[in-house]
């Protein structure tokens, strides 16, 4: 009799120390990656999986690609610490404990890691020394509520955050406190260090991220009751104007959910996690740059966050609630992490 030992070792499911990532074995091409419409056709790749590479966290987000190092960095909130996915053998290690309850984690074009802490209300750098920079933690002499996530430009360097108080609004994810600032989104400048408000007009402003040109900026206004994507235009690397809708989160026939972290590709498309739907809604919805929803990938659990990442930058990390997911997609990411 085949024992489930010897079942997992013969058709080499991955395991992550003593414990089986429990992991079906799928018929290609994989019926969680849907084509809604012909243009997510050329993305979906019809003899890869969409993989389970880590679980045991309580909230999993912040995905960063690094590509010098080869490793996927991710937060996992209320366990208050970073961890560490490798690349050329897939073991997952420690990264960062305590890491300040962060978020939303991205690399500048130094290689520098810059993380949005829920506890201590800052956005922060780490040095190749070893030391701790802080590159914002108040505006217009009142704390931050609790940056969520950040993007780098790469003209000038500037780091563009979300502020909406996620982290300050109870203990499990930050410190319960008080929210001094309209929910917002900044610009730290990378000479100066000063931070400029660009825009408050997004009830809770979540996850961002530039176009490939970096003309528009996505934001994920999770607070908004359409739960929508907004669009600004970018003008002179500084400044945003034009507000407008871009996509929103309800898929008829299923429900309306909420978007979080999104990503660009090379092509413009906006890849957005999705989740407190459940089944056929949770998980990543790509959207077209005219708003349109052409595609899906399903999980189990709600998606937190994306992001490109591997050797070609064409494998899709994402974070969902316990675990990390990845699944390779006939695109690349727009961007460096």
């Amino acid at each position: 009799m085949m024992t489930r030992r010897s079942f997992v070792q013969s058709v080499g499911l991955q395991t992550l120390g003593a414990t089986v990532l429990a992991q079906e074995l799928i018929r290609y091409p994989d019926p969680r990656i849907v084509v809604l419409d012909e243009r997510f056709a050329r993305y979906k790749i019809g003899n890869t999986p969409v993989q389970r590479l880590h679980h045991g966290c309580l909230w999993a987000e912040g995905p960063a690609w690094n590509g010098v190092g080869r490793y996927l960095v991710w937060s996992d909130i209320p366990n208050d610490v970073q961890l560490r996915w490798l690349e050329e053998d897939g073991h997952v290690t420690t990264f960062r404990r305590p890491s300040g309850n962060s978020n939303g984690n991205t690399f500048d074009f130094h290689g520098r890691q810059i993380s949005c802490e829920h506890l201590n209300r800052r956005v922060v750098r780490y040095e190749p020394d070893g030391s701790t920079s802080v590159l914002a933690d108040a505006f217009d002499g009142k704390p931050l509520n609790a940056p969520n996530d950040a993007v780098v430009h790469p003209e000038d360097g500037s780091i563009w955050f979300t502020d909406p108080g996620y982290g300050s609004m109870g203990d499990y994810e930050g410190k319960k406190g008080e929210l001094f600032l309209k929910e917002a989104v900044y610009r730290i400048d990378a000479d100066s260090g000063q931070l400029t408000l660009l825009t408050d007009d997004a009830v809770k402003p979540n996850g961002l991220c530039f176009s490939p040109d970096y003309k528009k900026l996505y934001v994920a206004d999770s607070g908004h009751p359409d739960r929508d994507i907004k669009m600004w235009d970018v003008v002179d690397g500084t400044k945003l104007t034009a507000c407008r809708q871009f996509a929103n989160m309800v898929l008829p026939g299923v429900g309306s959910g909420g978007a979080d972290g999104i990503r660009v590709d090379v092509d413009g498309n906006v890849w957005s996690s999705a989740g407190w739907v459940g089944d056929g809604f949770d998980g990543v919805h790509v959207f077209a740059p005219d708003g349109t929803r052409i595609g899906q990938i399903l999980l189990p659990e709600v998606c937190s966050n994306l992001c490109f990442g591997g050797t070609k930058r064409n494998r899709l990390f994402m974070t969902a609630s316990q675990s990390l997911y990845a699944v390779y997609v006939g695109t690349r990411g727009a961007h460096n992490a």
